[in-house]
């Protein structure tokens, strides 16, 4: 009886085995490699110097570049932060936005969502969109703008500036609020 039982186990075994080497259709989801990142940065800081100087600091939590497009660009999902110093130990100027993007061929940067500047003189534009077109040296947006200076609070649709946001032009300008105005 106890022969019976191994040779029971050992045929029970055999085809265990057998069905177990059964070539299995495994079906994957078609990834398109062309569209995944090719370099990923997570939770990162940069810092650009000019003769020793310190010019600007940028960083974001996620920056994703995409080098294997026809155009190639880097992604910041998730937000971005620049610092700009001018050669000097205190940031001078900032801006901010929860979702950037820049192309390499164009020197372009796209920012979104939230979009807060502050120029030098401490005036803050905010906008949901805005360009910086580094070769022309030029930014700009067709969105609502809202520039807040010491003395007054300016509304309107589109905006040219330089880099600094110190030579503006509000394209269709919808209110000037005067703050603190002496009566």
């Amino acid at each position: 009886m106890r022969n019976g039982l191994n040779v029971t186990a050992i045929l029970i075994f055999i085809a265990l085995s057998a069905i177990s080497c059964e070539k299995k259709n495994v079906k994957y989801e078609k990834i398109d490699i062309l569209s995944l990142p090719s370099q990923t940065a997570k939770d990162f800081t940069t810092t650009y110097t000019d003769s020793g100087k310190m010019q600007l600091v940028f960083s974001a939590p996620i920056m994703e570049r995409y080098e294997k497009t026809d155009i190639p660009y880097s992604e910041f999902n998730s937000g971005i932060t620049v610092k700009f110093f001018d050669g000097r130990h205190e940031p001078v100027a900032s801006v901010t936005g929860k979702y950037a993007k820049y192309t390499d061929s164009k020197n372009l940067w796209e920012l979104q969502d939230s979009v807060i500047a502050i120029n030098e003189a401490g005036e803050k534009l905010e906008t949901e969109l805005l360009y910086w077109d580094q070769k022309k040296e030029l930014i700009y947006t067709d969105r609502f703008v809202k520039i807040t200076t010491d003395d007054q609070i300016v509304q309107g649709y589109g905006l040219e500036s330089d880099p600094r946001l110190s030579k503006r032009r509000i394209k269709n300008l919808s209110a000037i609020i005067y703050i603190n105005e002496e009566q």
